[in-house]
């Protein structure tokens, strides 16, 4: 039985890095606290338990987390300080030695965080609580609102794809999902709450179905049917999951926007071999031509990474050729980061950091051109916008369907509103176009 009267008059303060995932799953344990009575921190108020949701994608990730962690113990001397998320899972017992740190919990046990919370007095060092990975399973319901207008609806956790570069399966376990109907549920708590706009997120959403034997279509076919949502974002998925089925439904649904965003990682078949992806470019190049059949206006937004090992130059070239020839709106370009226990540290050719930051400024340039292109050709369209609550002075922001940001002069009766613009002329300043009513 928890002791509810330790949470009488607490405050909590909330820490988050990394994915819309974790955004997702820190909102979930700040409701479970909220429940037990626990309020969120003020701006400049001391909180007396602190929470940190980290990320552990990169090496970098990894020192924000620290950072992170360290700046939340210097803003809240007297917290109890909670540390959650892949970094926590990947490496406990660096977390627990850092000072001020007095609980570590595991991915198993991040969102039934109160069961741990039986005494909120300082530790000395750090408790650690956490699972194996092949004891990860659980699959707890996650939904946030951002500070603008959008919810995250976490319908999946972990992957099965074990790819060379990449530790998340060993820091959230294999596949899982939650059921379409709890999923359909939680939409429509959205809708309750005044939501108007839900991003399905997750680590390998198309790999939807391993825990209730339903598939992704499935779940988007009973999520169109909820009333209220103006409108669905697909986050990142595999290209050898997004089948022309899910294309072609998006292409006929009102509420599901064309805006695709795919991890290509290279252009280089070479490369993808020692990555360990589940394609080719053939098959990556097929699906990008099935998207500007069925929606040629569709966003398609595209991951890759430069600089891992066994990428030479002509493999670059490779792939910076394919890119070139591929018609996609922009991309989100990574530098690799050697991460412990992955297989791609066994493979030769290691690339030097000046190399790779030569890379990833040509994938970059080419991702700037790409993305105002894009703006300038929807430029006069009619679109939907659905506009964001946080203002920058005298302006707002928000983005169509097809992800072309706007601005408007900040009007508080179109926020969270959806409304009918024409897209005007691009602003270099602004990044964005001009909305015009």
């Amino acid at each position: 039985m928890i002791d509810r009267t330790i949470f009488e008059n607490k405050t909590a303060a909330y820490y988050t890095l990394g994915c819309k995932l974790n955004f997702a799953e820190t909102s979930a344990i700040g409701r479970q606290l909220r429940d037990f009575g626990v309020q969120r921190a003020r701006k400049g108020q001391r909180a007396d338990i602190c929470v940190i949701n980290t990320c552990s994608v990169t090496e970098l990730a990894d020192r924000k987390g620290r950072h992170t962690i360290r700046k939340a113990i210097r803003e809240n001397p007297s917290a109890f300080v909670v540390v959650t998320g892949c970094y926590a899972q990947l490496k406990p017992e660096d977390v627990a030695g850092i000072e001020g740190v007095d609980l570590v919990l595991g991915a198993e046990q991040k969102l039934d965080v109160v069961k741990y919370l039986d005494d909120l007095a300082k530790k000395e060092k750090g408790v650690v609580v956490t699972s194996e990975t092949r004891c990860i399973r659980s699959f707890v319901p996650s939904v946030s609102a951002d500070d603008r207008t959008r919810y995250f609806l976490k319908v999946q956790d972990g992957c099965n794809y074990f790819c060379s570069f990449c530790t998340i399966p060993f820091a959230r376990g294999r596949s899982r999902n939650g059921s379409i109907a709890a999923l359909t549920e939680q939409a429509e708590q959205v809708v309750r709450e005044g939501g108007r706009e839900i991003v399905l997120t997750g680590v390998n959403i198309g790999d939807f179905g391993h825990t209730t034997g339903e598939t992704f279509i499935d779940l988007l076919r009973e999520l169109d049917r909820v009333e209220g949502v103006e409108r669905y974002r697909i986050s990142s998925i595999e290209p050898n999951l997004l089948s022309d089925e899910i294309i072609d439904f998006v292409a006929g649904s009102s509420r599901f926007a064309p805006h695709f965003h795919m991890p290509l990682q290279s252009g280089s078949d070479a490369v993808l071999k020692l990555m360990r992806r589940r394609y080719d470019t053939s098959l990556f190049r097929n699906k990008v031509d099935r998207i500007r059949q069925v929606l040629p206006h569709a966003f398609i937004g595209v991951d890759v990474i430069v600089g891992v090992r066994g990428e030479t130059d002509e493999y670059f070239s490779e792939s910076e050729a394919f890119l070139r020839s591929t018609d996609f709106s922009r991309l989100h370009v990574f530098t690799y980061s050697e991460r412990p226990g992955t297989a791609a540290l066994h493979i030769g050719g290691a690339v030097e950091p000046g190399t790779k930051h030569a890379r990833s400024k040509v994938l970059l340039d080419l991702s700037d051109g790409r993305l105002r292109d894009f703006y300038l050709s929807q430029q006069g369209c009619r679109e939907k916008v659905l506009f964001e609550q946080t203002g920058h002075g005298e302006k707002m922001y928000g983005f169509t369907g097809n992800y072309v940001k706007v601005y408007a002069a900040y009007d508080t009766s179109l926020v969270n509103r959806v409304a009918e613009i024409e897209v005007g002329a691009y602003s270099g300043d602004e990044a964005a176009m001009k909305a015009i009513f």
